[in-house]
């Protein structure tokens, strides 16, 4: 379009002020605020300006400007965090939010959200408190830890410790451990941020005990052992076992601390899953400090919980970090209601929706394969080859990385899409179905489908493939 045949359309396109009075007269736009409406006007607008501009647009219609302005509307009211169904079978999908909160924890948080609280209020004494009081007895209870307090996640628990500890000395830690988690959070790094010098010993698949006694000097603060939580080495390797490293930090009066990463409470090798090391064995082991996350094999909220002797946690508490690291009333809540349930084990396996899903057994899912087949098949219009296949889940969130747990799918075959297509449309949907795709197969993994959530899955899919 030639220069001068832009000047009429970009001349036509209607003020704010115009388009906001024609608002007045559509029902789309009754309960729409004044700050939102004119914000997407403005909007549209310019992109229509851009258009013209760019010969992407050729003609101005006020209908269409109503029309877009109504959808930018929509996409601004619409929350940015949105509830989804997990069909992925990824049981701590750190893209999904991870672990899920039990019943108690949603109800503690409602109860101490609504109202105030005794937060950081002693009510015996009528003074100040401290908010990590809450669950620092539960803690304790549950690890046989000295002492204990809890920050806003494992890397903050971590970074905290370090720092607390180690700052302007050397930490030592096997070249094997120096880990890497999602979102490119390093161990190197988070030492280096802490004010630690990094010393590392040993090899990536080798580290003996005389490596670390070899690698002492007078500016050793601190032994820092690893958990590989995320990953495995395996052939010709070998490791330094945490309580050889805890009796050489006695013998050179260097204090250790071990990151678990996920850490758990619960023996999973009860349940058929290979055995993760128990916070408790750490604390039992000597460590002067672990650390470990909330959020995954806990099965709780987002937090990092340090756990160890008191005179290692009392300085800790007493750092200036732990303020900026704390966590807040509503994690508080949800943390100790999920650690109360610990009391009893198999209650909290039950409860715990985390602990739940990991430990379903194949027959389980068998049932709830079945169950969700027979839902589907019940979709009018043509729906493709729905089928049932053994397959497996992943516990996901850096946890049990070698490990596949076996499940029976439900598979689709789409019968007039592709299924790259079918996977858009319901990650599109809403509420967003998110699932996988295996063999060009759209695969439902019932592990990680909540109870319910099928009838979701159902009205969704009917309504994915009825449309054009």
């Amino acid at each position: 379009m030639p220069p001068h045949a832009k000047q009429p359309l970009l001349k036509n396109l209607p003020g704010v002020d115009h388009v906001l009075e024609k608002t007045r007269e559509d029902d789309r736009f009754a309960t729409v605020p004044r700050q939102v409406l004119v914000t997407s006007i403005r909007t549209v607008l310019d992109r229509l300006r851009q258009d013209i501009l760019m010969d992407k647009k050729n003609a101005v219609d006020e209908a269409f400007i109503l029309t877009e302005t109504a959808a930018s509307c929509r996409q601004k009211l619409t929350p940015k965090l949105l509830s989804l169904v997990n069909a992925t079978g990824v049981v701590l999908h750190t893209n999904l939010g991870r672990a899920l909160l039990c019943k108690d924890a949603l109800e503690n948080i409602q109860k101490i959200a609504a109202s105030y609280s005794n937060l950081e209020l002693n009510v015996a004494t009528g003074k100040r408190g401290l908010r990590y009081t809450a669950v620092e007895e539960l803690i304790c209870e549950l690890t046989g830890a000295q002492a204990a307090i809890a920050v806003n996640n494992n890397a903050g628990a971590v970074l905290l410790a370090l720092n607390t500890l180690a700052k302007d000395t050397e930490v030592v830690v096997s070249r094997g451990e120096l880990v890497e988690i999602g979102g490119s959070f390093r161990v190197p790094d988070v030492m280096s941020k802490s004010g630690c010098c990094l010393k590392e010993v040993g090899t990536t698949n080798r580290t003996h005990l005389k490596d670390y006694r070899n690698a002492v000097t007078e500016h050793t603060g601190l032994f820092l052992k690893v958990h590989a939580s995320n990953y495995r080495i395996e052939g010709f390797t070998a490791s330094v076992e945490l309580e050889a490293l805890v009796s050489l930090g006695k013998d050179h009066d260097i204090p250790v601390m071990e990151d678990l990463g996920s850490g758990t409470l619960v023996d999973f090798s009860l349940y058929g899953l290979p055995r993760e090391p128990l916070v408790s064995d750490s604390v039992a082991a000597g460590a002067d400090v672990v650390t470990f996350s909330g959020d995954k094999l806990l099965g709780g909220p987002q937090a990092g919980i340090i756990v160890g002797k008191k005179q290692a946690i009392e300085r800790i508490k007493a750092n200036p970090l732990t303020r900026a690291l704390r966590i807040d009333k509503l994690t508080l809540a949800a943390l100790e209601a999920t650690l109360r349930l610990y009391r009893e084990e198999d209650r909290a396996v039950q409860e715990i929706p985390t602990l739940r899903m990991l430990t379903m057994t194949f027959e389980e899912t068998c049932r709830r394969a079945a169950s969700l087949k027979k839902i589907l098949e019940n979709i009018q219009g043509p729906v493709g080859t729905i089928a049932l296949a053994d397959l497996d889940s992943r516990p996901g969130g850096g946890s049990f990385p070698a490990l596949r747990l076996p499940t029976r799918c439900v598979t689709l075959k789409p019968a007039a899409m592709s299924v790259a297509a079918l996977e858009r449309r319901m990650r599109l949907s809403t509420p967003a179905i998110i699932a996988r795709i295996e063999n060009d197969r759209y695969v439902m993994d019932p592990r990680t489908i909540q109870p319910g959530q099928e009838t979701i899955i159902s009205s969704t899919l009917e309504t994915v493939l009825a449309t054009p």
